[in-house]
């Protein structure tokens, strides 16, 4: 399970008459685990679809769900990755990870064998008592994601996850991202600026209008991928060499710069 929903969608900020209206008849079906990003001009209500299916933030109108069910508040099916790792400094890579099933009241045994898994799954067995200024911002990004993963959530949702880390550090987690989408996969919702990171990594494109935004076209890069084999390729510039991907990144950015304000994306 994991399917995620958006109806008729609005979003208004402050009081009906005169607030500012974020989103505008959002309709979005996301299949059980299928990787989908979305991208658009700034302040068009990226994070805000996003905080919704989390169930931080309600719509004005219309219906966002998960596996059928209207989100009305937070829930374990669901973790989030911000942009801002969001770790204890005080905390051990080890006690950090644990944090969220200690609020699960799991015994220690089974605590204990999911941490292992989750550092197994991020490559950070050995920084496992590592405190989060003695890592990288890249290491410290991973520990984010092993947080989230350990809850064994349905649906994984991504704020920009890598938008603070510097260049090279960024490719290494995407590749990564893709890595564990093949051995652990889950549904993902994927906010970000970076076009060509949002053809690299999701099966499916978003591309929003400017404010209020509303869906204006969805790409599915998926057939693409699987028609050219892109998986057989462990490095992103190998990809990023292929005329499809080319291809898809010139018609996104085609489509974000007929936006108004499209040159802040």
């Amino acid at each position: 399970m994991g399917s995620i929903r958006f109806k008729n969608v609005d979003k208004v900020f402050g009081p009906s008459a005169g607030g500012v209206k974020v989103l505008d008849d959002i309709n979005l079906e996301i299949a059980e685990k299928e990787f989908v990003a979305i991208v658009g001009p700034s302040g068009c209500g990226k994070t805000t679809c996003l905080r919704m299916v989390a169930g931080f933030e309600p719509p004005t109108s219309g219906e966002v769900s998960v596996n059928g069910k209207v989100v009305t508040a937070p829930g374990p099916d669901r973790a989030v990755v911000f942009q801002q790792f969001a770790l204890f400094p005080w905390k051990s890579v080890r006690d950090n990870i644990d944090l969220g099933l200690r609020n699960k009241n799991l015994p220690k045994v089974e605590r204990d064998e999911r941490i292992a898994a989750a550092l197994r799954l991020m490559n950070l067995e050995s920084h496992a008592d590592a405190f989060p200024h003695q890592l990288s911002g890249g290491m410290q990004q991973r520990v984010a994601i092993a947080r989230a993963y350990v809850l064994d959530p349905e649906v994984l949702l991504m704020d920009e996850p890598f938008g603070a880390l510097d260049a090279q550090t960024r490719v290494v987690m995407q590749e990564e991202l893709v890595r564990l989408a093949r051995v652990n996969p889950r549904t993902v919702l994927f906010i970000t600026h970076a076009v060509e990171e949002a053809v690299y990594l999701a099966d499916r494109v978003a591309i929003m209008t400017r404010r209020p935004g509303r869906i204006k076209e969805v790409l599915d890069i998926r057939k693409v991928r699987e028609a050219e084999n892109w998986d057989r390729m462990t490095r992103i510039e190998d990809v990023m060499d292929l005329e499809s991907f080319v291809h898809l990144r010139t018609q996104i950015w085609k489509s974000l710069r007929e936006e108004k304000g499209a040159n802040s994306v």
